[in-house]
């Protein structure tokens, strides 16, 4: 069970969430717990590191992050006893989460979890603390990067054999868009592994992209969920062949910032320079497009969109290679997208996307596909409106959305 930050703001949020454990626990279950950092901690620890430094030592900032989620679990301890149930609070470290040495970002490459199966053994409810681990190599404090506390949750399901990976957060599962968007989005009874990587690396807040990828990797089945209702969310499975497949599923949303190298030269390896100096330095590029050059001194315009957060470094990065005459940066771009697993057997799809757009007067600046994806990046005042129009043109708050199979024949057991 994995409880997001909105989910333990609150004293009585996390004695709700205790409560939960405790509950799962009486049903005769094993309980392992993965805790965020409450409400807005992470912000106020990012924000006092600035406070101090413009520009942290990234080791540093590993440390000072990875005390919210300690709180919490410690709190939501306390809560678990006074409920006259043994609970045990563990750190990354403790839990035996062992990651890279990549500050920030670092990625899980092993659970050793034998202390873990030894509290439960001894009748204790584990509660680990997300987002973190320690470097295999130096022994440092890591931290996963943003939503890393699901990754820990779908990491320690793996390790543990777990029956399923609950997913606690403020809304009570994947919608077709973002609600606070479109009011008359629905919530979706089931998504594909396929279709939920999409989804996350496209905008949708509701799973960390590394979750996901973990997940599909290790078989784990997630179930996202509502903290504060009762009721099923969504089923986070492996695609059957036997399972419907709507045309377009959601419409998902990002902002980001984009980068334009200009006269690049058009030669051999210089593409790999580029994006390997970046990757170096941690930062995740999304969309690319390069032109061919048509003027005579045969140089190349290079885009590509990134992380918002990413812009500095990748600008520093950039003007340390010398590889163009120019970068130039916008900071005000957003990415709109649509996802569906039968979009591989519906041509008319990308037309319908363009023409529905081109009609409202949203430019798009950049077009990226896959087989189930379509993204347009347009300015960022205009993605709002542009995901409520897509999502309206598509009917996807209607029956187009699909419905939950009454037999349960392609729903796996779930229990909470």
């Amino acid at each position: 069970m994995k409880f997001g930050g909105t989910s333990v703001a609150s004293a009585d949020d996390i004695k709700r969430a205790a409560r939960r454990i405790v509950n799962a626990r009486e049903s005769g279950k094993q309980v392992v717990a993965v805790l965020s950092a409450r409400g807005k901690t992470t912000d106020e620890l990012v924000a006092a590191a600035y406070e101090i430094s413009p520009r942290p030592l990234e080791r540093e900032m590993d440390m000072l992050l990875s005390t919210g989620e300690r709180i919490s679990c410690a709190l939501c301890a306390m809560a678990i006893h006074d409920m006259g149930h043994n609970a045990i609070s563990l750190t990354g470290s403790q839990a035996g989460i062992v990651t890279d040495s990549s500050h920030t970002k670092a990625r899980i490459l092993d659970v050793r979890a034998d202390r873990i199966h030894a509290a439960l053994k001894e009748d204790r409810i584990v509660l680990v603390a997300g987002f973190q681990g320690v470097s295999g190599d130096s022994k440092d404090v890591t931290t996963l990067g943003r939503g890393g506390s699901d990754t820990t949750a779908v990491a320690l399901a793996a390790a543990l054999d777990a029956e399923v990976c609950e997913i606690y957060t403020d809304v009570s599962g994947v919608f077709s868009a973002d609600p606070r968007i479109v009011p008359e989005a629905r919530k979706l009874p089931y998504v594909s592994f396929e279709e939920m990587l999409e989804m996350s690396s496209s905008g949708a807040g509701v799973l960390q992209l590394r979750s996901v990828e973990y997940a599909r990797n290790h078989g784990v089945q997630i179930h996202c969920r509502s903290s504060f209702e009762d009721g099923p969310g969504t089923l986070v499975l492996a695609e059957d062949a036997t399972m419907e497949q709507p045309m377009v599923t959601a419409v998902t949303h990002a902002y980001e910032a984009r980068v334009t190298l200009t006269g690049l030269k058009d030669e051999p390896g210089v593409a790999g320079l580029v994006f390997g100096a970046l990757a170096d330095a941690n930062v995740n590029v999304d969309m690319i497009i390069q032109n061919e050059p048509v003027s005579d001194d045969q140089k190349a315009d290079l885009s590509f969109t990134i992380a918002r957060d990413d812009l500095q470094k990748a600008i520093d990065v950039l003007g340390e290679l010398d590889a163009a005459d120019e970068i130039e940066t916008d900071p005000e771009v957003g990415k709109v997208s649509i996802v569906g697993a039968g979009m591989r057997s519906h041509p008319g799809v990308a037309a319908k996307v363009f023409r529905t757009l081109g009609d409202n007067e949203i430019n798009i600046e950049m077009i990226s596909t896959s087989p189930i994806k379509i993204s347009c990046v347009v300015a960022a005042d205009r993605v709002p409106e542009a995901v409520r129009k897509i999502h309206e043109a598509f009917d996807l708050g209607a029956d187009a959305v699909r419905e939950e199979d009454p037999s349960g024949e392609h729903r796996p057991r779930v229990t909470s």
